[in-house]
């Protein structure tokens, strides 16, 4: 069994926030793999399915972002999983944007979700990168990262989503690197 979280911050003025983009990777896997409804558990919106032969997990904290390791640790602790079941789909503002890298473990690049999730569980969980890219200055991060995304890049936001849940298969058997091949390519084409 896994956990995937998404990182996000809850209700529909926030939907389309760059920062939401972890929601939308765990709603479009939810969607093309059939899983069942949400349930508001673990101080979030839960659903439970199937990928391959995988039993996963998929978390939406409402905790607001800065709090979400309280949801994601109340949860590992419910199902007795260690962090090395966990998987997070969180934006990332120094990788090009429908870039998506996947890596375990490493720095936090100032992300408050990740930083709160490292306070109850440490560094060292995997990390689905999904990039939104940089505004060019500093001063512009907070406005970049809770904007919305603009409606040219609709598209491209949709053909991303898509791919990371057509190849999640990848993900839930531990094979990063062939979900992060199989994922540019389909982006490609």
């Amino acid at each position: 069994m896994q956990l995937w979280v998404g990182l996000g911050n809850p209700g529909p003025q926030y939907a389309l926030h760059r920062h939401n983009v972890g929601f939308m990777a765990l709603d479009a896997i939810a969607e093309v793999h059939s899983f069942g409804p949400e349930a508001k558990k673990f101080q979030g919106w839960l659903r439970e399915g199937r990928i391959g032969g995988t039993k996963i997990l998929l978390l939406k904290p409402a905790t607001f972002m800065n709090e979400s390791g309280r949801s994601v640790a109340e949860a590992l602790r419910f199902y007795k999983l260690d962090a090395d079941a966990l998987t997070v789909f969180h934006d990332e503002l120094d990788l090009a944007p429908f870039k998506v890298k996947v890596r375990s473990g490493g720095g936090l690049a100032g992300h408050n979700g990740l930083r709160s999730i490292n306070q109850y569980l440490g560094p060292d969980f995997r990390r689905v990168r999904i990039g939104i890219g940089h505004p060019g200055h500093k001063d512009r991060v907070t406005g970049h990262v809770l904007g919305n995304y603009a409606k040219s890049e609709g598209d491209d936001l949709a053909a991303m989503l898509g791919a990371i849940a057509a190849e999640a298969e990848w993900l839930a058997r531990g094979d990063d690197t062939r979900f992060m091949s199989d994922l540019a390519l389909r982006l490609q084409a």
